[in-house]
């Protein structure tokens, strides 16, 4: 159940490799291997290079799909109208459960990805180059990478280049928060939307994109648009890397000429003749049904058509064997979980919308449902990144995928059909262990107990609003617990909560068995300053 997808799945490719090129040869491309495989690769102008990811509409392959030729000109327009030098970013931070693209890409063939970003450090005069990642082996085959170019971070150094290691976390992946990293900050968005464009790393303007883009700009600077327009559709050129999971036998990432039917890729790996349903473009993209399935091909604009997505080109049927709801449900708590918990509607509002869910599976009625609706619809365009939205975008199309099973535990009897697990979550459903923020510092043991003192509190209902994570209030609005531990990750909102209090009802104490420091939570004991903690 639920079971992790290794960083690097079975690869297969329909049609003839691009991307994929020489994975049947070795299992990394170095250099030496990699310039036989695709040969030497010309420096192009900037103009040139804009106008490439034009003819061949290249688009960022990390979710968004924005055009990279306008991301391109607007850097290189800001750079010279500010007189600084810009800089490269690749995005290789894939930490959604069911996504393993740009993890292979990295892995297998790490230069195909470096052609591209110095491609466009050299054309725009860029001498700042950054990698972000986060999974130790990604780490390892790129720093191995620029090694084999002989780069590096030297400050002598023409081109500067290194990898940026960050947490396994959903949020890690936003451009701001890999911007805001690489500047020595912690991996999350800040508190105002920013243009990496315009304002990025250093304050400088800053070419970011994710690794595939980078990738399928090399491809079509050595072949030229004609020939990569030989592959796919004529509006859509070239191929898409998918990662193929959920209810199938073989997992896998899969290369695709755009314009292939996506029943074909679902069969490649093993997928149910009649799936349930299909999770399209993970788990912020949207659920397509069975009938659906069978009217889609695999192009961004064919499936926004049919209401699914292409998203981060993770693909996710389920068998008629599972319920839906329970499965989404799952992926919905640990939506909820990858919060940066910052911003209140996605701290307090995808917990909330998990519960809603929750609620419906246990026969909550229409009113259950109806406040799912208004969760989703609350935390829209209303966080520092672009998490709410994408979590409420999968939650409202789970209910609206699925009317035949909401409409049978809306009425109290089920659906009849156990949850399998079968949409891939880390161990546990959390973080991966063994990585900087995987069961780290933030998702280690608690080392803190919030008391509510029952003399003072007078149901105000602040702390559950504040901290969700321990307080629930009551039928008679007051907290249901008395005492509990506080997450690792709460432990700021908790502080907030003592302080906030108008009753001064709460005190934190340090946990005994505790050797870590208290990260300026008050550390008392029983019966000490309480009136000082509600100032």
């Amino acid at each position: 159940m639920n079971e992790a997808l290794p960083d690097v799945p079975e690869v297969r490719v329909v049609g003839l490799p691009q991307l994929t090129s020489g994975f049947d040869l070795v299992d990394r491309l170095d250099l030496p291997m990699h310039l036989k495989v695709h040969g030497p690769l010309e420096p192009l102008g900037g103009e040139q290079l804009a106008q490439l990811a034009e003819r061949i509409n290249l688009r960022g392959r990390g979710g968004a799909g924005f055009p990279f030729h306008k991301k391109l000109r607007s850097v290189a327009e800001t750079a010279i109208k500010r007189g600084v030098r810009p800089v490269v970013v690749v995005n290789g931070s894939e930490d959604e459960p069911a996504c393993r693209k740009d993890t292979v890409l990295i892995n297998r063939a790490p230069h195909l990805i470096l052609d591209g970003a110095l491609l466009c450090a050299e054309a725009m005069g860029a001498r700042t180059l950054v990698v972000g990642v986060t999974r130790e082996s990604t780490q390892r085959s790129m720093e191995a990478a620029l090694a084999e170019r002989g780069l590096n971070n030297g400050r002598r150094s023409a081109l500067r280049a290194r990898v940026q290691r960050n947490p396994v976390r959903m949020v890690t992946g936003a451009a701001a928060s890999l911007i805001r990293s690489i500047d020595g900050g912690p991996a999350i968005p800040p508190g105002r939307k920013t243009s990496a464009s315009k304002n990025g790393v250093g304050g400088a303007p800053t070419l970011l994109s994710n690794a595939e883009t980078f990738a399928q700009l090399a491809i079509a600077a050595r072949i030229g648009p004609e020939r990569y327009g030989n592959t796919g559709l004529y509006d859509e050129p070239g191929t898409v890397m998918l990662t193929v999971s959920g209810a199938v036998t073989r997992p896998m990432v899969v290369e695709v000429p755009t314009g292939v039917p996506l029943r074909y890729v679902l069969q490649l790996a093993g997928a149910p003749p009649v799936p349930q349903g299909v999770l399209t473009g993970g788990y912020h993209g949207k659920w397509i049904d069975a009938a659906t399935v069978n009217e889609a091909i695999v192009s961004r604009n064919s499936l926004d058509a049919v209401g699914g997505a292409l998203g981060a080109g993770a693909i996710l049927p389920i068998s008629q064997n599972t319920c839906p709801l329970g499965e989404s449900l799952m992926v919905a708590k640990w939506l909820a979980e990858e919060s940066a918990n910052q911003c209140g509607p996605c701290y307090l509002g995808l917990p909330a919308a998990a519960r809603g869910l929750e609620d419906i599976l246990n026969g909550g009625g229409p009113a259950a449902l109806e406040a799912v609706k208004q969760v989703a619809k609350n935390v829209k365009r209303r966080g520092a990144c672009s998490h709410p939205d994408g979590s409420a975008m999968f939650l409202e199309s789970t209910i609206k995928a699925f009317p035949d099973d909401l409409a049978a535990h809306l009425m109290g009897n089920g659906c009849g059909r156990p949850v399998e697990g079968v949409l891939p979550l880390f161990e546990g459903g959390q973080t991966p262990t063994g990585i900087p923020g995987g069961g780290g510092e933030e998702n280690g043991p608690s080392r803190q107990k919030i008391f509510v003192d029952w003399t003072l509190c007078r149901g105000h209902g602040l702390c559950a609003d504040l901290l969700p994570e321990v307080f629930k209030l009551g039928a008679d609005g007051f907290p249901t617990v008395a005492q509990a531990q506080v997450p690792r990750r709460a432990e700021d909102k908790a502080l907030r909560a003592v302080r906030r209090c108008p009753a001064l009802a709460l005190r934190i104490e340090e946990g005994a068995s505790s050797k870590a420091p208290s990260r300026n939570l008050p550390v008392l004991s029983q019966g000490r300053g309480r009136r000082a903690l509600g100032r």
